[in-house]
């Protein structure tokens, strides 16, 4: 499989963010997200305490985002918009170099991913967010993605750490190049 750049942000756009599926990015989003969050780690739990802080979070990224990306100023944004902005803060970039707000959001999605807290996303929770995310008829698909993200360190340990996502994260948004691991990140990404 091949994943250009283009494609792994639209992706991201249209699979991660846009959770209204309206098309474009806005700030409902983000609160949705903060409240999806909410819920899949407390496993159907609503901790009140855990969704301000996901809120906050959000808020803050919907807030960087919009800064960076809403040049119309019109409180949406576009997948072309959303792009551009990607490109100018992420492309060549490691996860340091990130915005403040970004790394939140990075971290708060690895702590979703991780459903039995252990600091490793196994192949069991990777295949759980991709199935959650996008239809699949075919595990395998989902297994061989898991398979070619994961290094020989990875799979000694059981699973990704959030060290290790964190690398994946920057390499799948920031490096243009569909021949590193970290296209899988996400598993096979939908035509």
């Amino acid at each position: 499989m091949s994943y250009p750049w283009e494609k792994r942000v639209e992706f991201i756009v249209g699979h991660m963010y846009d959770i209204d599926n309206n098309g474009f990015l806005d700030n409902n989003d983000f609160m949705c997200m903060a409240l999806r969050a909410t819920v899949v780690e407390g496993k159907g739990t609503i901790n009140p305490a855990r969704l301000n802080e996901y809120r906050t979070i959000m808020k803050a990224l919907w807030d960087e985002i919009s800064a960076l990306a809403d040049l119309d100023h019109d409180g949406k944004i576009t997948t072309e918009e959303f792009k551009d902005a990607v490109k100018a803060t992420c492309v060549g970039k490691s996860y340091s170099d990130f915005p403040k707000a970004m790394k939140a959001f990075i971290d708060a999605h690895y702590q979703m991913m991780d459903i039995n807290n252990d600091g490793l996303v196994s192949i069991e929770e990777y295949r759980y967010n991709c199935i959650s995310r996008i239809a699949m008829d075919d595990i395998k698909k989902v297994d061989d993605s898991y398979n070619q993200l994961v290094s020989d360190e990875d799979n000694k340990r059981g699973g990704i750490t959030l060290q290790r996502y964190q690398e994946l994260y920057a390499q799948f948004m920031g490096n243009e190049s569909d021949k590193c691991a970290a296209i899988y990140l996400y598993g096979p990404i939908p035509e």
